[in-house]
């Protein structure tokens, strides 16, 4: 694998990709680390240790600490992600949308505009929400976490965060045209694993404390290792329906017999589920911040992170979603229809309508397969909090987005290696799709 890096710099165009990939990174951080005029950051950054196990701490997780800081990059890459959720579902919904999608690059040229305009949307919305319950905030010893407020402040914020948004936009834009893998998903992926030398700080304090001894830190260690494993084994697991064609004539010219196969992923919602459902069931307790009332805040402490009521919502949420997305992104009669056209046939079962309840029926059992196993990483974090006291999150949403990017990019390079003449990351291995 050393050899494999070494080898990434004695190819002009890949080195250059990385390196620009690296520098936009290095722009993303510190940006993440520039406050917006008229905050106390002191008093803000007790206000978010208190609000830990909220959709605030959430969303401080993948900003990577720049919520908490209210830096410019503090709404993060988080609306446009929630855009591009909005106009997929809206494929769906609205046939105007639909039309657009099957209209190819112009089409989804189209889709990805409207996309960026619903980002600002969405930014200056939350950017306002941020404002106003800024100015209601206050720190441990009641002081304000604006001491200013008002409306100067207000359009202040809303700027300041709708630019900084546009601009991580743009930023992912870049590095997925010039750069080495998805844009978006690294700009995430280094929001997340930011906060790894923090926690592996607060691991070493506990462990001179005495709070953590070293045999429990070397068994999660163990624990945390086996869980990628098996992370990196179920999102690279497929069930491959075959599809055999006939010898059929494609213009002047007659195409012989051909096999090949149709890839259902075990998990084909990816993260999506997880986010809604946090999303959701962790509403309640980020109300219950800011209404000082007996039954919400009980309501606010039942459905927090490690209480076994907040568990079984969250499981049972990410299920209902990891069905709904499937079905949303994966229409087994179009594929079927799709199939038909091109003279082909799964063995065994006829063509059309039994062909898509073939596949509905596989898709089924391979979501339910897929959301028990996004059901036991997301609530691992929980268990390890609540019976080893750990000062990290380890799990859940994040552990999915980091894995799922860090292979998608090593897959990335692997493939400019490989194009070269270069030997990739494993000798004899690729990284691919496991049967």
């Amino acid at each position: 694998m050393l050899e494999a890096f070494q080898n990434i710099f004695k190819i002009p165009e890949l080195k250059k990709r990385v390196l620009f990939s690296l520098a936009a990174l290095a722009v993303y951080r510190i940006g993440c680390h520039i406050p917006v005029p008229g905050v106390d950051t002191q008093a803000l950054a007790h206000f978010f240790k208190a609000a830990e196990g909220t959709l605030l701490g959430m969303f401080g997780m993948f900003t990577g600490g720049a919520l908490e800081k209210l830096a410019v990059f503090a709404l993060g890459i988080m609306p446009y992600i929630s855009s591009s959720i909005i106009f997929q579902l809206l494929q769906v919904v609205l046939p105007a949308i639909e039309k657009l999608a099957k209209e190819g690059d112009a089409g989804r040229k189209k889709i990805t505009q409207y996309t960026r305009y619903g980002t600002i949307v969405l930014s200056v919305i939350q950017g306002f929400g941020i404002s106003i319950g800024l100015e209601a905030m206050r720190g441990p010893a009641g002081e304000l976490v604006v001491p200013n407020p008002g409306w100067g402040f207000r359009l202040m914020t809303v700027i300041t965060l709708t630019a900084g948004t546009a601009f991580i936009m743009w930023l992912g834009e870049q590095m997925s045209e010039k750069g080495i893998g998805n844009g978006i998903s690294l700009i995430i992926f280094a929001g997340i694993v930011a906060r790894i030398p923090t926690a592996i700080g607060n691991s070493a304090r506990l462990i001179k404390t005495g709070e953590l001894s070293i045999l429990v830190l070397l068994l999660v260690a163990a624990m945390m290792f086996l869980v990628i494993a098996a992370v990196v084994f179920i999102e690279r697991g497929q069930r491959r329906i075959p599809i055999h064609y006939a010898k059929r004539v494609v213009g002047l010219k007659t195409v012989g017999a051909q096999t090949s196969h149709l890839p259902l992923k075990v998990n084909m919602a990816g993260v999506i589920p997880p986010i809604f459902a946090s999303s959701i069931i962790m509403f309640p307790a980020t109300v219950g911040n800011f209404i000082n009332i007996p039954w919400v805040q009980r309501v606010s402490k039942s459905l927090t992170p490690g209480n076994w009521i907040y568990n079984i919502f969250y499981v049972a949420f990410i299920i209902f979603f990891c069905y709904f997305y499937t079905a949303v992104t994966f229409n087994p009669v179009d594929v079927a229809d799709n199939v038909k056209k091109q003279g082909g046939y799964v063995p065994g079962i006829r063509p059309g309508k039994e062909t898509s309840d073939f596949l509905d029926s596989v898709l089924t059992k391979l979501t339910f397969a897929g959301a028990i196993y996004i059901s036991a990483v997301c609530v691992l974090p929980s268990i390890l909090i609540g019976k080893f006291n750990l000062p990290f999150y380890f799990g859940g949403t994040a552990l999915l987005i980091a894995v799922g990017v860090g292979m998608d990019t090593l897959a990335q390079i692997e493939a400019h290696l490989i194009t070269r003449s270069y030997e990739g990351f494993m000798k004899g291995v690729r990284i691919q799709g496991r049967k």
